[in-house]
Order: C-alpha cells, then sequence, then structure tokens
C-alpha cells in the first residue's frame, strides 16, 4: 500500500498546507470552483467525428462511464459545510498530537507503538475533551443475510446540535476511509478514482452514502470488466451497513477500560477482513522517512 511523503505530512503538521491538504483531501468551503478539479472531467472532450466500430464505442463508452464518477466524485467532496471544516480541523490538531506524544497501547495486549483501537481513543478523546465536541466511538454491528455475511465495523463519531434548524448532524471519521475501497487487482481507472478520496473521512453522513454509492457503482464495473467475482464485502449493502446501520456509541474512555479489563481466559474472535490499512501507516506517516502516496 503507497504511503504519504514525508516531506508532504511534515509540512501539513507545520500549518504550511491549506487547501492542498494531502492527508484530509477536503476543500474549504468556496476555495474552488467545481471546474477546477481535474483536466480530464470534460465529458464532451475527445469525440472523433465519422462512424465507429464496435470496439472504438465501447472504448467510449468506458471512458465517458470513468470520466462522470470522477465528476461525481469531485463534486461530492466539494461541497463541504462550515460544521464539517471546524472538525476536520480538530482532527488534524488531534493527529499532530498523538504524534508529538506518541501512542501508548492501553490493551491488555499492547503493541508497540498502539493499536488501531488506541488511535481512534486517543483522537475521539482530543475531539471530546479538548476540542468540546459530543464525540465517542461508534461500532455498527450487522446479521449476515442472502447478499452479505455478518460483520462489525468502528469508527468516530459527532452529534452536532449547533444548528437548531436543522437539528442533529452526524459527522463521521473514518481514518482509513481510502483503504476502504481499494482493490488490489483493480483496473488503472478506479485506482485513480480510489486515489482522490481523502485518508481521513471527516464528514456528514450524507455526504458519505453519496461516496459509498459512487464508489461501489465503480468497483461493481471494475470487477465486471475484468471478469473477476464481486466480494460480498464489497458490495454497496455491506459498505452502507459499516457507517450507515445501526450503531452502539460509547466514549473513548469506555472503550479503553473494556479492552483492558478483558478476562485472562479471553480469546479473541475472527473478524472478517474489512480494511486493508495498517494504522501504524498512517501513523508512521507522521514520522521521519521517505514514502510516497497518490493523493488528491
Amino acid at each position: 500500500m503507497d504511503r504519504q511523503n514525508s516531506d508532504d505530512i511534515m509540512r501539513f503538521l507545520d500549518g504550511m498546507a491549506s487547501s492542498d491538504d494531502v492527508l484530509f483531501g477536503f476543500l474549504d468551503e468556496g476555495n474552488q470552483s467545481p471546474e477546477d478539479f481535474s483536466d480530464s472531467v470534460n465529458l464532451n472532450a475527445g469525440g472523433d467525428d465519422g462512424d465507429e466500430d464496435d470496439n472504438n464505442n465501447n472504448s467510449e463508452e468506458n471512458k465517458a462511464f470513468w470520466q462522470e464518477q470522477e465528476q461525481l466524485l469531485q463534486g461530492t467532496l466539494y461541497r463541504t459545510s462550515s460544521i464539517e471544516t471546524k472538525i476536520r480541523q480538530a482532527t488534524k490538531e488531534a493527529l499532530k498530537q498523538v504524534k508529538s506524544k506518541g501512542l501508548n497501547c492501553v490493551c491488555r495486549r499492547p503493541v508497540d507503538g498502539g493499536c488501531r483501537s488506541c488511535l481512534r481513543g486517543e483522537i475521539s478523546r482530543h475531539l471530546r475533551d479538548v476540542a468540546g465536541y459530543d464525540c465517542v466511538i461508534s461500532k455498527s454491528k450487522w446479521r449476515s443475510c442472502q447478499d452479505i455475511p455478518a460483520g462489525e465495523h468502528e469508527f468516530i463519531e459527532i452529534v452536532d446540535r449547533s444548528g437548531s434548524k436543522k437539528g442533529e448532524m452526524r459527522v463521521v471519521i473514518e481514518l482509513s476511509f481510502r483503504a476502504e475501497f481499494e482493490i488490489a487487482k483493480g483496473s488503472e481507472e478506479y485506482k485513480r478514482l480510489v486515489s482522490r478520496l481523502p485518508e481521513v473521512y471527516v464528514g456528514k453522513t450524507e455526504r458519505l452514502r453519496s461516496l459509498i454509492k459512487i464508489l461501489c457503482i465503480a468497483g461493481k464495473k471494475c470487477l465486471r470488466d475484468k471478469k473477476m467475482h464481486m466480494a460480498p464485502w464489497r458490495k454497496h449493502k455491506y459498505m452502507q451497513a459499516k457507517w450507515l446501520g445501526t450503531c452502539d456509541r460509547s466514549s473513548s474512555l469506555e472503550a479503553a477500560v473494556s479492552e483492558a479489563m478483558e478476562p485472562e481466559n479471553w480469546v479473541p474472535v475472527a473478524k472478517p477482513r474489512v480494511s486493508m490499512l495498517n494504522y501504524d501507516g498512517l501513523l508512521g506517516s507522521f514520522s521521519a522517512g521517505p514514502a510516497t502516496v497518490t493523493v488528491v
């Protein structure tokens, strides 16, 4: 898996990166127009005059499909509210704090450098205790059905009630967002689309719902074109269940205590492999050492 360039990360940590945010990939409201996103998202470009054979027609249809998906993706990422921008900035500060202090694993079986559960806990603690948000660790669980297997997924969630007219707003923070959609043998077009996703997603559930739909449609076409089977954990319904299903909400402290007080005879239960991200990679990208990543 690609990693982020260490120079870009250090500029970000030093407060030198603005809209060219290599981790979060979002644009602040009003900074750019949708036309500025890509030089390849013109659906009317490149057409040849005259009759074309079936292969050329298929090629043009394929090109138009991926251009349309890029346009939809960028348009969805472009629209971001002031609340999302504030929470995104607070999340950046939390990640900087973890980088400067280091991450200590408090689990019963500690992991050197910290584990993914402890990283979520530290970010959640900072957002709640320092930034003052109603922030928790949410765990979604779903039963198996005809289309998808049972599974569970943990992520950070903030409920914002500052907009009294609009009611509650759920803001999801996923520290491994891009990795959730990566396909090792995906086509170049699909990999390019996924590369435009932020590493860290911070946004409303409505925006997340749209992104899931775009990526799942693209993933389905990618695998169909390559004559590959679409695994059930890549299906639209499964991806929705991760962040948009029924969740148990708990504070980061409760989650850490629960993890640390497991009984002596505790045996870990095997879980479905739902993410390719190694959280050490995310933290490692904040440390020194050359690395590369394709970013939005």
